[in-house]
């Protein structure tokens, strides 16, 4: 058990150490975008259930490949609020409250959602790749998921997850949700699976890009250590994304 206690520890502690102080100190004010962001899930949710508000919700936040590629850019950043109808929205509600909330207060509200919106919309583009590419390619798409509708948060929670696991020193949990993305590949070959691998490359690209300038910052005869390259276990939090 001390064993398991210390591996979550090394896994883990950061990421709990930076968490839980504003937590604790601030409660619900530390995560505003959010819980705004449960709300308009909810309030989304609520809508297209009503026979007045279905077509609303699709006119403003369904995308589909067959759409014009404006119309589906437009329509990107809302559709990650839009719940899926075939799949519980309590689970859409979960994970926005529980990564979100984690990346809200480790990364910060903006970053949050330039990297949610970074993945989102990765999963979107490749969507068209695929279908243009063919059910025969590894990479590719059947053509009758043109008209599939995409929706929901799932993307940008596996890109956030990935994310924080590189930033926070979670290298595990990242493999893992890397791996369990992979496996979903793997054993449906669905387009939300590969919109999510899609959305993992952006992710990984971005902590790629990350690291090169902190490197390049430093200079080749500075000394290694935390920072934007992954912090060590006693490291404190600090910024990723410098403009």
């Amino acid at each position: 058990m001390n064993r398991l206690a210390r591996w979550a520890r090394a896994e883990w502690g950061l990421l709990y150490r930076t968490v839980r102080d504003p937590l604790v100190e601030r409660r619900r004010r530390a995560i505003p975008m959010t819980l705004g962001a449960v709300a308009l899930t909810t309030v989304v949710q609520i809508v297209q259930n009503q026979s007045w508000g279905y077509q609303f919700v699709q006119d403003i936040g369904a995308v589909r490949a067959e759409d014009p590629l404006w119309l589906a850019l437009v329509r990107t950043p809302l559709s990650l609020f839009v719940p899926a109808l075939d799949l519980p929205v309590w689970g859409a509600l979960a994970q926005i409250l529980f990564v979100f909330g984690i990346a809200e207060i480790c990364i910060g509200r903006w970053r949050t959602l330039v990297i949610a919106y970074a993945a989102t919309l990765a999963g979107t583009l490749y969507a068209r790749l695929g279908i243009r590419l063919g059910f025969d390619s590894p990479l590719g798409l059947p053509a009758s998921d043109a008209w599939v509708v995409d929706t929901g948060p799932s993307a940008a929670v596996v890109g956030l997850a990935v994310f924080l696991g590189w930033r926070y020193g979670a290298r595990v949990t990242a493999g893992a949700v890397i791996a369990a993305m992979a496996i979903e590949v793997l054993l449906k070959g669905n387009l939300a699976g590969k919109e999510h691998l899609a959305a993992i490359g952006t992710v990984v690209l971005l902590c790629a890009i990350s690291t090169l300038r902190h490197r390049h910052r430093r200079g080749p005869g500075s000394r290694r250590s935390g920072g934007l390259t992954g912090p060590g276990r006693g490291s404190v939090r600090g910024r990723v994304f410098r403009r």
